[in-house]
């Protein structure tokens, strides 16, 4: 071919190209998209298999691609026709046209790239939606406006959207299933350098209030690119509030979410309405950290990271980790917690043991009884199943207003297909250790309508007197507690499950000694004690204390329990009913050696738990009051004998004590 035929084609070529593409912008430009309307809508319509119109003009105009959104190369010089809508409805499925339709927009603009439609793809750079109107249905049978019915045959059409715009909107739900009703709004703010848009929310979740507000960045990049975008939002459900303020991402994906996140309110487990994480009942807490989230198709995952806060009077501090996806068979919820001072009372909600005040005050029923100890607040079982867990829990120290110090608390939470275990839960008490640990199975395997419990514990070189710090007579005495529990039951609630327990309580004091007075007052020895307390408290060797209690359905019922000491011995019998809360026991005390002035005799420990009556068998000093009167007729000088006993001196350690164990009692009447 010769050069000039070629060079001819070469120039002839692209110009022609150049010709076209001028004709195809100025055909475009002419023409009247408004005789397109009814194609349009009747093509989309049969799309989403439901009606669909532009109602308003449809006009067209050519723009270049925004700098974000350039593409690379010689394309970034090719115009984008840009196609305007207004005017825009999309009806409810028929099922549910009496409804009203599902959304509305005033106008929207669609920026779309030529060279994709040679490859079957359609991108838009930009989609912007004035005025959008959304209303958003789902009745109690499930059947909702949302939900679109996959296409009667695949496409090989796909759509890729770049960003997106909103306008001032409005959106509304109503979902009888969730009881949701909630209406949102949209507004623009055109002087904010940073948030393109603010939004307020208000409505109602199962009763409850439902608040919130925010800003965000006016534009939403729906494709693959790292520009941030910036949120910030609070939000109130019921009394429970989280404020939340960062960047997104790939907010399409959400693979990469960075945000500060505070929560607070009444309970921690007003939570689930927010976060859909099951956590404990507490006191009202606060706490503040850095959030990080990444959102997948098939797995995603929370992390709240260097949190800080306060539970009651508590602090707590730690990270957490929240998983979910189809590999897994329930939401999965690990990491550690710790807490440098731990009020005992703040844990009381945990079991429902805070006052009916506190219950009010984080939004549960006051079902305690006024004249009940054990907590009767049933657990949230029902909820179990819906979380696993393997948290790590540490506290430094424990106190319960300066007494009973408790310290060096290390226990692993686990949550496994509904059942909770506390395994090993481990701290230090009153100069010794306590080691136990806890399974309750709300699962519904072993028990439909109850939790299945079981405890084991133990209590090694507990002293004496740090036990009981705020009684006075308790400060002279020496002396370690040793002791075991192994209990199991079935309940709903603390009461339930003490209430129907079975299993055995034993605990052993000795190598140590006990206030001289405290035993004197038990024995009622008046003239030792106005004796001691003229020359002062010494110290008794305390040779062993045994308390060794059966537990059958509530019951127990004393094996052994007896105090032996150089001085005296006490034997203790009879039962306490866990069911009605009800103690029958009776003290003998027995004095060894020569006691002047003694009014010994039994004394009853009966009542309830919440109010005990101490009494003493007064027909015993009668008898003896009467013997006296009748001997100072006789000769005054013998109306002190019958005051006086006289016991044996001998001795008995615990061994011996173990060898005078004997069957329970008949059970009494005291259920």
């Amino acid at each position: 071919m010769p050069l000039r035929r070629r060079t001819v084609l070469l120039l002839a070529v692209p110009l022609a190209l150049a010709v076209l593409l001028a004709l195809a912008v100025l055909v475009l430009n002419t023409a009247d998209w408004n005789r397109a309307r009814p194609w349009l809508n009747e093509k989309i319509s049969l799309a989403l298999q439901r009606p669909f119109a532009i109602r308003g003009d449809l006009t067209l105009s050519w723009a270049w691609p925004a700098a974000a959104e350039r593409p690379p190369g010689w394309r970034a010089y090719l115009p984008m026709p840009r196609l305007l809508a207004r005017d825009l409805h999309l009806a409810s499925p028929a099922s549910m046209a009496e409804q009203g339709e599902l959304a509305s927009v005033a106008s929207a603009l669609i920026e779309i790239e030529l060279l994709p439609l040679l490859h079957q793809r359609i991108s838009v750079p930009l989609l912007r939606l004035e005025q959008p109107q959304l209303h958003l249905l789902r009745r109690a049978d499930g059947h909702n406006n949302w939900s679109f019915a996959p296409p009667r045959e695949p496409s090989a059409w796909r759509l890729e959207l770049g960003t997106l715009q909103l306008g001032n909107g409005q959106l509304q739900l109503k979902d009888a299933v969730q009881q949701l009703d909630l209406t949102a709004s949209l507004q623009t703010l055109e002087h904010d350098a940073l948030y393109g848009v603010a939004w307020q929310l208000q409505g109602q979740w199962k009763q409850q209030p439902v608040q919130g507000q925010g800003k965000a960045g006016a534009v939403l990049g729906l494709r693959e690119q790292t520009r941030p975008y910036p949120l910030e939002a609070v939000l109130d459900v019921g009394g429970s509030r989280m404020a939340v303020s960062g960047t997104l991402t790939r907010p399409a994906s959400l693979t990469s979410l960075d945000l500060q996140l505070s929560l607070s309110g009444l309970s921690m487990a007003r939570l689930y309405a927010l976060t859909g994480v099951l956590l404990p009942e507490t006191p009202p807490f606060s706490t503040s950290g850095h959030l990080h989230g990444e959102l997948g198709a098939h797995a995603s995952r929370w992390q709240y990271q260097n949190f800080i806060g306060r539970v009651g009077q508590s602090d707590i501090s730690g990270n957490l980790e929240y998983r979910y996806g189809t590999a897994l068979p329930r939401p999965q919820l690990g990491g550690a917690v710790q807490a440098r001072l731990l009020r005992l009372s703040d844990l009381g909600p945990l079991i429902g043991a805070d006052s009916n005040r506190s219950k009010q005050v984080r939004g549960v029923a006051p079902v305690q009884p006024g004249n009940k100890v054990l907590p009767v607040e049933a657990f949230r079982k029902a909820r179990w199943t819906a979380l696993d867990a393997d948290v790590h829990f540490t506290a430094g120290r424990i106190t319960r207003d300066q007494d009973l110090p408790i310290s060096q608390v290390d226990t692993r939470i686990l949550m496994r297909d509904g059942v909770l275990s506390l395994e090993p839960l481990q701290f230090e008490i009153a100069g010794g250790s306590f080691n136990a640990s806890l399974k309750l199975d709300g699962s519904g395997r072993k028990l439909a309508d109850a939790i299945a419990a079981d405890l084991k514990a133990q209590a090694r070189h507990l002293h004496l007197k740090q036990l009981f710090p705020r009684i006075e007579a308790m400060q002279a005495t020496v002396g370690e507690v040793n002791a075991e529990v192994a209990l199991n039951a079935q309940g709903n609630s603390v009461a339930e499950l003490l209430g129907a327990s079975n299993g055995e309580l034993r605990a052993v004091v000795s190598k140590g000694s006990i206030s001289k007075l405290l035993l004197e007052e038990m024995g009622l020895n008046l003239g030792s004690v106005v004796l001691t307390k003229l020359v002062g408290d010494k110290q008794v060797q305390l040779n062993c204390l045994i308390s060794d209690f059966t537990v059958r359905n509530g019951l127990m019922q004393t094996r052994l329990f007896a105090a032996d000491t150089t001085d005296a011995r006490i034997d203790v019998e009879g039962q306490v009913s866990l069911r009605t809360e009800q103690l029958d026991l009776t003290l003998r005390p027995e004095a060894k050696g020569v006691r002047i002035i003694s009014l010994r005799a039994p004394i009853y420990l009966r009542g309830s738990f919440k109010q005990p009556d101490v009494s003493i068998d007064k027909k015993v000093l009668a008898l003896r009051a009467g013997g006296a009167l009748a001997l100072a007729v006789v000769a005054p000088v013998t109306a002190i004998l019958p005051l006086m006993t006289s016991g044996s001196s001998e001795d008995a350690d615990c061994a011996a004590l173990l060898a005078t164990r004997r069957p329970p009692a008949p059970a009494r009447n005291v259920r």
